[in-house]
């Protein structure tokens, strides 16, 4: 249940593309806005990408929920994020507690300085654990550590899939590149990211397995205005192929 960071997280991202408020916002502390061209690299996109994830610290608190294919409830529990980032380095923080309890079940700080690789502190039943393959479920769910670190938005090795230019996700033209792990990751070749095509803003993420099989998709399915912040309400994380899904909700988000 700790992947809840992660989604939360994606959150923050997918969300930026869907209303010009968050470009305003970044205006306003003082980060300009992403401008691309058509000319602009892959690796300029990702740059975009990161460049939309808050500058302000916010605090977002919602559900986590694990449900099979016919819809039947497997796991819950709701969780309190914290996202801080500079122009030096970002830190995430997420608590899990058991559904509508104060008992802490785990907490999670993700933190990354630079272009170096994320440093993860994973605390369970008040002892440390230990970190597996970036593409290990995060206590069976559908989210992964990759998907928790977003550390594809940070490698160097992106291409565009000219193929696929045009394709929309929640009707925003997109631009669809290919990322590739700067060292081998058993059981994955590469990631797929949609990113809206005006801002470069993150709206859909999928790992790619061997053969560039789909394995893993996460996505947004709803917008919710919280203030004067418009943001992703409603995140789903898929397991292609499974029988079960993961659905991150955002109930209320606030600046710290």
């Amino acid at each position: 249940m700790r992947f809840l960071l992660a989604c939360a997280c994606a959150a923050s991202i997918v969300a930026a593309a869907q209303d010009a408020t968050v470009l305003d916002e970044i205006s306003r502390v003082g980060k300009e806005p992403p401008k691309l061209t058509r000319a602009a690299s892959a690796p300029a996109v990702l740059a975009a990408c990161r460049e939309m994830l808050p500058y302000r610290p916010i605090e977002l608190k919602g559900a986590l929920i694990l449900r099979n294919r016919k819809g039947i409830v497997q796991k819950e529990c709701d969780y309190r994020l914290v996202m801080r980032r500079s122009a030096e380095a970002t830190q995430l923080s997420v608590s899990l507690f058991a559904r509508h309890e104060t008992n802490e079940l785990a907490s999670v700080t993700i933190s990354r300085r630079g272009d170096a690789r994320p440093t993860i502190q994973l605390v369970s039943n008040g002892t440390d654990q230990s970190i597996g393959s970036p593409l290990d479920r995060v206590m069976d769910t559908d989210v992964t550590w990759l998907d928790l670190t977003f550390d594809f938005l940070w490698w160097t090795d992106a291409q565009y899939e000219t193929e696929r230019e045009g394709e929309t996700v929640h009707g925003q033209t997109c631009m669809v590149i290919l990322v590739r792990p700067p060292t081998k990751i058993e059981g994955l070749e590469a990631v797929r990211l949609w990113a809206d095509k005006k801002t470069g803003c993150l709206m859909q993420a999928e790992q790619l397995g061997e053969g560039m099989k789909p394995l893993r998709r996460l996505w947004g399915t709803r917008v919710k205005k919280f203030g004067e912040r418009w943001m992703v309400s409603v995140l789903e994380v898929e397991t292609l192929g499974s029988r079960h899904r993961t659905k991150i909700t955002v109930e209320s988000l606030q600046e710290l």
